[in-house]
């Protein structure tokens, strides 16, 4: 009877053992501590199986994870322990084949050797389709050459799900994450993006700085119906288009936009779904919301606050287009649709933007209905550059003391505010017809990537660091730079001299700056005193520089940036400090910039320049005409210039692409005193300004100086000359490639050559050339 009922276990024994036998096999789990070890894993896997990284850095490996998974079993590539797993220097990851699952990859401290940190394809042939990346996190993983392009995510096939992953920092030319549509196999694709957290991206000042493009314009009437879903973009502000959209049938839905320089924007293809989605734009400058361009287009239930950004980067902009434009041009609005939507304290809507000779058809057969526009500020936010009877308003409302000169489907209301659970203002009144509220799928900083690694700012800012005081000496600066940590102010004593026989190299953040009234000085005895290399910032408050110990070389400067390709933007802010004495040589500058480095500000305020062979600022160096600029912001104010050999400043941005936004330019209160004479300022003028998008030149003294020149490349540049005072001094020189407008050009009377200006009726000043030229001089009467 015993033996009876131990026979009667075997055949469970069996099922048992077999049963744990075929687990095991669909579950395999192998850790690997190689690239051998990972090859051999991935050559034998099968579905259900993980395939699991080694703590540790994985340096200059390129793995490619292929296999084909099932639905319910697929292949998975993870890491022993989230945030100990790091992919270092050349390193990136191909995937190919079905059903793939990887997650927790750390991409630092490197940059991708190919076109591609991860790439959901192996060649064009094999793809990856039904694959999931989650949880992965590229940070700062950049080429060294600013303008070497690469992309961070490329993704192809179909199925694929890309969701909370952390992917900050990008720097170098190239977007961020693309979804490619070069082969049939990769569209109508059915990808769903959702949950990621774009953290910041600096402006790049170049076309090429979007985070997310949806195919090309050589693929812009494919559809790849693709699902853009509670995304967290936080200061994407790597150029005008944060998204760019060009291909059919994409969907946008509860994504978060957060001080975003740019917009949301329809470039190419048609069908676009816009819905659910948050613009906050916190009063930060050129902050936008959303561009419709193309036919078909439904932009609804959208919420927008405090959004400054006008022309291409209003809160709202529809484009004009061009007749029978190719998909790849601008194809005029049809057929499109504004409605529901909230605007609360925004500053412009552009409705027939970029109406010029070539954009000269108006959106037809479209509308804007039931959206609301609140500005407690500003009352008529509405830009009208075309005819506007295609588009048909109805049912909107403005605030009480809103107005704007569209005669129908606008109602003003008595709108109160009043914040929701989630923080955001609601618009309150009796008028309004639709629900308003904020869906609880939209992205968050908090809901969006991953759990495990920190979404912390990790730049330090200037002035934010201990103040370390330096004798007067030889070398003592320079020796104190290399104690000094990011943000450090040094501080230097009242009367001070102080001699570098080395030029002090600038890797972080630094203030310098004199304790008492009376100023240290500074001299050199090489080409420079500061080169300010990648990720440094420099401050310089109330020193004197004086170059009669500067080598008898041509060509030096008190600052320079690195003549290497600079990835981090930086910032130069001058205060309260003299300028004397350089003319050992000519061409002796006080800031000298190299190609492929770029400033995000450069303030020169309550400083005097005198006896200089050079330049205050020669920002000149990207000359391609791409578009590339060495500045985004520069302000001037309060300075006084004289016997200055070449110009105050050269500005430069060239080519005609229209998707930066600067150079932004403030000259103000300044005095110029027989500046720009020198035989070798070949610029011939003391301020000469070239393609820059925002030029504010008021309430300065020109005496005894060589004229202002002023080119107007692209767009609509905003020109603002008012209040100057010129006394035996050149002429203001405006010339322009197509249409421009100049405006409120004050206490000058315009003399005309090759070409002829007439005052329009809302007072700014339009040229129209000859030869497709607009040339033109203004100068004093």
């Amino acid at each position: 009877m015993k033996i009876k009922h131990s026979l009667s276990f075997v055949p469970f024994i069996i099922i048992v053992l077999i049963t744990f036998s075929f687990k095991n096999v669909r579950s395999n789990v192998l850790l690997v501590k190689d690239v051998t070890e990972f090859n051999k894993a991935v050559k034998n896997a099968k579905p259900g199986d993980v395939i699991t990284l080694a703590n540790g850095v994985w340096q200059n490996v390129e793995l490619v994870f292929e296999g084909k998974g099932t639905a319910d079993n697929p292949i998975k590539l993870s890491v022993e322990d989230k945030g100990k797993v790091t992919l270092e220097g050349a390193s990136n990851l191909q995937l190919a084949g079905e059903h793939l699952i990887v997650e927790g990859l750390v991409f630092k401290n490197g940059y991708t050797p190919t076109n591609a940190v991860i790439s959901f394809r192996k060649n064009r042939e094999e793809m990856a389709n039904n694959t999931r990346l989650t949880e992965c996190v590229i940070d700062n993983y950049n080429n060294p050459e600013r303008q070497v392009q690469d992309y961070w995510i490329t993704i192809f096939g179909k199925n694929n799900r890309i969701d909370h992953n952390h992917i900050v920092g990008k720097k170098n030319l190239g977007v961020t994450m693309i979804v490619g549509l070069d082969t049939k196999e990769s569209l109508a694709n059915n990808h769903k993006i959702d949950h990621n957290y774009f953290g910041p991206r600096p402006t790049f000042g170049n076309n090429g700085g979007e985070t997310l493009r949806i195919g090309t314009s050589h693929h812009a009437l494919e559809n790849s119906n693709t699902l853009v879903e509670s995304n967290y973009f936080d200061r994407t502000n790597g150029e005008h288009e944060i998204i760019s959209n060009k291909s059919c049938q994409n969907t946008f839905k509860y994504n978060t936009f957060f001080e975003c320089t740019g917009t949301l924007t329809m470039r190419h293809g048609n069908e676009t779904l816009v819905d659910g989605n948050v613009f906050i734009g916190n009063g930060k400058p050129s902050t936008g919301g959303v561009r419709i361009i193309n036919e078909t287009q439904t932009v609804i239930n959208n919420y927008h606050i405090g959004l400054t950004g006008y022309r291409f980067r209003g809160a709202f902009v529809m484009m004009n287009g061009v007749p029978n434009s190719p998909p790849n041009r601008y194809v005029p609005v049809i057929d499109s649709k504004l409605s529901n939507n909230t605007f609360i304290n925004c500053d412009h809507i552009q409705l027939c933007a970029g109406s010029d000779s070539e954009r000269s058809q108006a959106p037809s057969t479209s509308e804007i209905s039931g959206n609301i526009f609140y500005n407690e500020n500003k009352k008529d936010t509405f830009t009208v550059y075309d005819d506007i009877s295609g588009i048909t308003f109805k049912d909107n409302l403005l605030g009480k003391n809103g107005e704007t000169s569209i005669k129908e489907g606008f109602e003003t209301a008595d709108i109160t505010l009043v914040k929701n659970e989630q923080g955001f203002l609601i618009p309150k009144s009796k008028k309004i017809k639709h629900d308003i509220s904020i869906s609880p799928k939209v992205a968050t900083k908090e809901n969006t990537g991953t759990t495990w690694y920190s979404k912390k700012d990790t730049n330090v800012a200037l002035n934010s660091g201990k103040t370390i005081q330096v004798k007067a000496g030889i070398n003592t600066l320079y020796d104190i730079v290399k104690e000094s940590k990011a943000g450090d102010i040094i501080e230097l004593e009242a009367n001070g001299t102080y001699l570098l026989t080395k030029a002090v190299q600038i890797n972080h953040p630094l203030t310098f700056k004199t304790s008492g009234a009376k100023k240290a000085t500074i001299l050199f005895e090489r080409m420079m005193a500061f080169e300010i290399q990648n990720g440094g910032s420099l401050s310089l408050e109330n020193i004197t520089f004086d170059g009669t110990k500067s080598p008898d070389y041509a060509g030096n400067s008190v600052i320079s940036t690195s003549k290497n390709s600079m990835l981090d933007n930086y910032k130069l802010f001058i205060d309260n400090c003299e300028f004397k004495d350089m003319v050992v040589n000519h061409s002796f500058d006080v800031l000298r910039v190299s190609k492929g480095t770029f400033a995000d500000t450069i303030s020169i305020q309550n400083s005097s320049f005198k006896n200089i062979s050079g330049h205050i600022a020669a920002l000149d160096k990207e000359t391609d005409d791409i578009g590339a600029y060495n500045v985004e912001y520069l302000l001037m104010k309060n300075n006084t210039v004289t016997d200055l050999q070449g110009a105050a400043l050269r500005l430069y941005r060239g080519g005609k692409d229209e998707s930066t936004f600067g150079p932004f330019l403030e000259v103000d209160h300044n005095v110029f005193n027989n500046v720009g004479f020198g035989k070798k300022n070949k610029y011939g003028v003391a301020i000469s300004l070239y393609g820059v998008q925002v030029n504010d030149i008021q309430n300065n003294n020109f005496n005894n100086t060589k004229g202002l020149n002023m080119h107007l490349v692209v767009g609509e540049p905003i020109v603002n000359v008012v209040n100057n005072n010129y006394y035996k001094s050149g002429e203001i020189e405006v010339t322009g490639d197509e249409k421009y407008n100049v405006k409120n050009l004050y206490n000058v009377e315009p003399t005309f050559k090759e070409g002829t200006f007439e005052l329009s009726d809302d007072s700014s000043l339009r040229g129209k050339g000859t030869d497709n030229k607009n040339i033109g001089i203004i100068s004093k009467n």
